[in-house]
Formats: structure tokens, C-alpha cells, sequence
């Protein structure tokens, strides 16, 4: 194949190396970058009074409770008045605990198990400031939270997979305004990410190197992607990015587990996470997006091969008839100048 550039056409595929799938950039439909800050965008105005995470009296016994970057403790069975960021379980949860698990199939042909597992809510103290509104400081305070329910999560019988996913706005699927974060187990692991499994295990076994780690250096040696960096992690707009202004935050060394950063690490995590949310909050006018993370499983297979990492995916468009039947995403604006415009945010 030609390494040559394409020459100018209106629109092209990009194909993504790990999901092995095709997105189009569709550069002759494009919007321009700073469109996106003009939109108005829909605003939930729930008062504390009416808000569930402002009452958490009401809620389940809370699983981890931190106050100013330090993990507190129940006092007399009630939460501190002094919390700042707490786990509870779901009170609506998608999947429960459970010692056994069951399978059944159907006809031969239809399978089905119960859903065990853990469904918990990760829930900073002020009802409105969001996560492109903390200091650093209050960014890593979440990511201990998410590490330290990581390990204990992991722990329990059944868990194989942890989802840990955060959803702000309407558009992307908020039903809380407070904000918060989800974290969910499985003993399934899901297929986007079984994919990138496989298919870094095929590149490895191939070239004896890490596909992420290939890639991370070639976003840093051409540098027209790269959105942000500090020591220790880099912030991209992919190559072949699903949606405008999606961004990669990755771990710049080889880390297959997330559960394993350490403490040096999650300040620089913090870093990299307070700055991509804040430059999307500041250029595109506080977009709805959604963002989660991938990172080996945690079902006792060897997974050296991966690297850990968290995708932003801002709701710049509503999928269609055809995202929905050809699977293809349709973005509107090149991950380049995406990558160009949140630089100077």
C-alpha cells in the first residue's frame, strides 16, 4: 500500500488498527472546529432538594467515603459531614451479588446466565461543579477512589471484567445531573474490549511489541494529534476517531493494569484528565460525553500485552440510520485539527 497522501477527495476511511474496524472522516461535509462552542446545549436544572445524591440518608450503606484526599470511615453508622467523594451501591443496579452463577440455554442455540455482579456509583460532593471545574487535587481524589474499589472489587467471586464509566449530560445518558461516576462488574468481558485483546495479542506475537506503545510513539514523534502530555501520560485525538474531538488518555510506558498505577502516576493522571476535560469544556461550551476506561481484566489470565487507558467521547452528533446498520462511525471534523484547536484551549 502507498504511503503516499491521499489526494484531495471530499471524504476518507480510517482504519483502526486495534478494533480492526473503519471509521469515515468525512472531510467534505466538515464543520469547523469553533462551531461546536456556539451550540446551546441543554442544561438539567434539578434542585438539591429534589436530588438523590444530595441526600444520601436515603441511599444504600456506602462502600468507600474519602474527605479532602483521605479515606474516612462511618462515625456512629452515619457519613461524615465533611465528605467529598463517596461509592454507593446503585440503588437501581443492573446486576446483583450472588454466590452461585447460573446458565441456562434455550432451544440449543440461545444462552443466557444470571447477571452477577456489582454495581456501584462514585459521587462528588457538589451538586453542580463538574470534573472540568476540580483542581488536580480533586481529580486525583477520584482516581483513588476508582483504584482502591478496583481492588477490592476484584477480589469478589464472579468478578472477571470492571467497568468504570462516567456520564455527563443528557445526551450522554445521564439520568442524575448530580455528577457522578458508575463502576461495574461482570463475569463476561465485553466484546469492544475483547477485541482489543485479541487483536494486540495478534500484533504482538507478530512484532514482539505493544500496539499502543507503537502508536504512542508515533503520535509523539509526528505530533499533529497530540492534544496535551506531562511525564508520564499522553492525551490524543486518534487516528481513527469514532466521534469529533474524541480523546485518548494513555499511560506513555507499558501498563497493562490500571489497578496497578502508582502514586506518582495518578497525580500525573490527574493532570492529564483535569486539562482534556477543561480544554473540551472551554472549546466545544461544555459538551455532554462520556468517558471509560479499558484496561486488562481481571479474570487471572496473562494480559501483559495490552496498555490501559481512558476514552472521552464527546456527543458531537447523534448516530443514524447508517452508523447504526453499517457500524461505521461518521465524524465531521479531522482528529488533526480537532487535535490543532483543543491545543489552544
Amino acid at each position: 500500500m502507498s504511503k503516499k497522501p491521499l489526494s484531495k477527495f471530499p471524504s476518507e476511511l480510517r482504519y483502526d488498527v486495534v478494533s480492526r474496524d473503519w471509521v469515515v472522516i468525512a472531510t467534505g461535509r466538515a464543520r469547523r472546529p469553533e462551531t461546536f462552542k456556539k451550540e446551546r446545549r441543554k442544561k438539567e436544572k434539578v434542585p438539591k432538594r429534589l436530588c438523590p445524591f444530595c441526600h444520601l440518608k436515603d441511599q444504600e450503606t456506602p462502600t468507600l467515603i474519602f474527605s479532602h484526599g483521605k479515606r474516612v470511615f462511618l462515625k456512629n453508622g452515619k457519613i461524615p459531614s465533611d465528605w467529598t467523594t463517596i461509592v454507593i451501591p446503585n440503588k437501581y443496579p443492573a446486576f446483583f451479588p450472588s454466590s452461585e452463577l447460573e446458565k441456562q440455554v434455550e432451544g440449543n442455540i440461545y444462552h443466557k446466565i444470571n447477571a452477577v455482579g456489582f454495581h456501584e456509583v462514585v459521587i462528588t460532593r457538589d451538586h453542580e461543579r463538574q470534573l472540568a471545574q476540580f483542581s488536580i487535587k480533586e481529580v486525583k481524589e477520584v482516581i483513588d477512589v476508582y483504584q482502591l474499589r478496583y481492588l477490592e472489587l476484584m477480589k469478589e467471586k464472579f468478578v472477571n471484567y470492571i467497568s468504570i464509566f462516567h456520564n455527563h449530560g443528557q445526551e450522554a445518558g445521564a439520568s442524575i445531573a448530580h455528577p457522578h461516576s458508575q463502576i461495574i462488574t461482570t463475569p463476561l468481558v465485553d466484546v469492544d474490549l475483547r477485541n482489543a485483546l485479541v487483536n494486540s495479542r495478534k500484533y504482538f506475537k507478530k512484532h514482539k511489541k505493544c500496539i499502543y506503545c507503537v502508536m504512542g510513539t508515533w503520535e509523539r514523534k509526528i505530533g499533529k494529534r497530540i492534544v496535551f502530555e506531562n511525564n508520564d501520560f499522553i492525551v490524543i485525538c486518534p487516528f481513527a476517531s469514532k466521534c469529533a474531538f474524541e480523546l485518548i488518555i494513555s499511560p506513555k510506558k507499558h501498563r497493562p493494569y490500571f489497578e496497578r498505577i502508582t502514586e506518582k502516576e495518578k497525580w500525573q493522571l490527574a493532570d492529564a484528565f483535569r486539562t482534556a476535560l477543561r480544554k473540551l469544556y472551554k472549546g466545544l461550551n461544555d459538551p455532554a460525553y462520556n468517558f471509560y476506561l479499558h484496561t486488562a481484566p481481571c479474570d487471572g489470565k496473562d494480559w501483559s500485552h495490552y496498555h490501559w487507558h481512558f476514552t472521552i467521547l464527546p456527543k458531537t452528533s447523534t448516530w443514524a440510520g447508517f452508523e447504526m446498520g453499517a457500524g461505521m462511525e461518521i465524524s465531521t471534523v479531522e482528529p488533526e485539527k480537532a487535535a490543532q484547536y483543543l491545543r489552544k484551549q
